[in-house]
């Protein structure tokens, strides 16, 4: 059986870089390291995972993720100190905002391409 040990990256494509590199370094607060690829891409490191943003310019995940349907869609997940003041950070920046259904200390947003992401309240 293959033994996994850790989470190394999720990758997850953009239409337009700028504007995603906007999202999770302002409104996130994510810490951008360097990369040396040759494609169009952002990196962040959040403990010992990473996040790689690619650039592809036809990407929109805006229509198959509508929050207000469901939040059992493909997603990131990011442990947060305070939920209280993510959510008030996100509605300032005029970010979606779906608590979890689950009843869970969670919620839900989305990046400018519609890619889902959860904060879980941690510790």
């Amino acid at each position: 059986m293959i033994e996994v040990v850790s989470c190394l990256h999720v990758a997850m494509l953009v239409a337009n870089l700028d504007r995603a590199i906007a999202f999770y370094t302002n409104v996130l607060g994510l810490k951008r390291i360097d990369r040396d690829l040759k494609y169009p891409g952002a990196w962040y490191q959040i403990g010992d995972c990473q996040i790689h943003l690619i650039e592809d310019i036809d990407y929109s995940a805006n229509d198959r993720i509508d929050l207000n349907t469901s939040t059992r869609n493909p997603h990131i997940a990011l442990g947060v100190g305070d939920l209280d003041i993510i959510k008030q950070q996100l509605l300032a920046a005029n970010c979606i905002v779906k608590m979890s259904n689950s009843g869970r200390a969670a919620l839900f947003t989305q990046d400018p391409d519609g890619n889902q992401i959860e904060l879980t309240l941690v510790g």
